[in-house]
């Protein structure tokens, strides 16, 4: 089976990638382990977070790094086996946590935050999925007056500085939008730009479909068998193309080191599961609680709770803690109904030493691309990445946005 363009990968970056190459007129084959949006796309927020132009940053205050040592913070984790591997990453999150450094990674992530929903939405109207994604924003809710007007502050300057439109709300005004939520709150932001998704395995379904109704190939096939130049074992025999592009995310750290490339990969990992909605007590907007670190957000399949992060090697077994410790305190917030699914979903962020994806043509190898390390925001930041990726591929003069950022070989 000989293809121009080979993409590993079938989360939300892949199939974008594949989506957009193929509408480029290239012979394209999809290839994954499992059916499109079934890893890490499967069990987000499903948030396109316009607002998200900051990357999570590493804490730097001692009082709050020594607090997270003591491992049972509701909203980080860690797996103490895992440090001494971990460390070089977590040493170059720290350093590029500093506020200056902060402040100029936000202004290249900001490049491509400020196109997500613009390019979701093109792509949601093409793939007819436009049904799955609700303007309704997300809302961030505070318990103390000290931590909502800290936040107050950030809203304002995300919207000087990068067009993040946001409405400050009292605690009168938050019960006005979410009358089921506790009223112990101190009030919340609001910010309206961002499309919430009923469904996001739904909605990286719908861009696969689309895919294949273009004329691309969907392939099961182990991504780990990659041959140069550039050949790849699937279910239906020896796939091979011209060019490949590593989409795995955190799945592709192991593939570019046996190539050759050291990239300061490192994982954070997210669980969540879905209780049943009270049918007088409805929720209207995905709701993070701040200070208790957890997300509820309303979905098809019920009320989704997600955890924070928690900091571990690829693929070591779940421990699903900050589930246990947070459904109480969300509890007390809303009104839960009973737990819907089986047991916990987990989730592997691939998240970068300096909080910017990896986008770009590998520097060692012909025709292999990279396009992984999104950290929190890969399902928002899936289309603008499959565009750029795809004018980048095609040697298109008019890219949109600067990829200089996100090269390869800033590591």
């Amino acid at each position: 089976m000989k293809f121009d363009i080979i993409v590993l990968g079938a989360g939300m970056v892949g199939v974008s990638i594949a989506v957009h190459l193929q509408k480029r007129g290239y012979a394209v084959a999809l290839v994954d382990r499992k059916q499109p949006g079934n890893e890490t796309s499967f069990g987000n927020a499903g948030l396109i977070q316009r607002e998200g132009v900051y990357p999570y940053a590493f804490p730097r205050e001692v009082g709050k790094l020594l607090g997270y040592a003591r491992n049972r913070a509701l909203d980080v984790r860690f797996h103490s086996a895992a440090m001494p591997k971990l460390a070089p990453f977590l040493f170059r999150y720290w350093r590029n946590s500093h506020p200056a450094r902060h402040a100029t990674i936000a202004r290249s992530y900001a490049s491509l935050i400020m196109q997500c929903v613009t390019e979701h939405q093109t792509l949601a109207e093409a793939a007819g999925a436009t049904g799955l994604m609700r303007p309704t924003g997300w809302i961030k809710v505070f318990r103390t007056a000290a931590k909502r007007d800290q936040e107050f502050k950030a809203a304002e300057l995300g919207h000087k500085e990068f067009g993040v439109n946001y409405e400050a709300l009292d605690a009168a005004r938050l019960h006005e939008l979410e009358p089921n939520l506790a009223d112990t709150l101190a009030g919340g932001v609001w910010y309206t730009q961002t499309q919430s998704v009923a469904d996001p395995n739904a909605l990286v379904t719908a861009y696969a479909r689309y895919f294949k109704d273009l004329g691309g190939r969907f392939l099961l096939g182990d991504a780990s068998t990659l041959q140069g130049q550039w050949r790849v074992d699937t279910e239906e025999g020896m796939a091979e193309g011209r060019s490949a592009v590593v989409a795995l995310g955190p799945w592709s750290e192991p593939i570019a080191l046996r190539l050759g490339y050291r990239l300061s990969l490192g994982i954070k990992r997210g669980y969540h599961m879905h209780y049943r909605q009270p049918a007088d007590s409805p929720l209207f907007h995905p709701v993070l609680d701040v200070e208790s670190g957890y997300l509820i957000a309303p979905m098809n399949r019920g009320i989704r709770l997600t955890t924070g992060a928690e900091l571990a090697l690829l693929d070591q077994p779940k421990t699903p803690n900050q589930l246990a410790a947070v459904e109480p305190i969300a509890r007390e917030l809303y009104p839960l109904g009973e737990r819907v699914d089986v047991e916990p979903w987990m989730g592997q962020r691939p998240c970068t030493g300096d909080m910017l994806p990896i986008i770009g043509p590998a520097p060692r190898h012909r025709d292999l691309w990279f396009a992984f390390g999104h950290g929190h925001h890969g399902f928002t930041l899936g289309p603008v990445t499959g565009r750029l990726i795809s004018e980048m591929l095609t040697g298109s003069t008019r890219l949109v946005v600067d990829p200089t950022p996100f090269r390869v070989d800033r590591f």
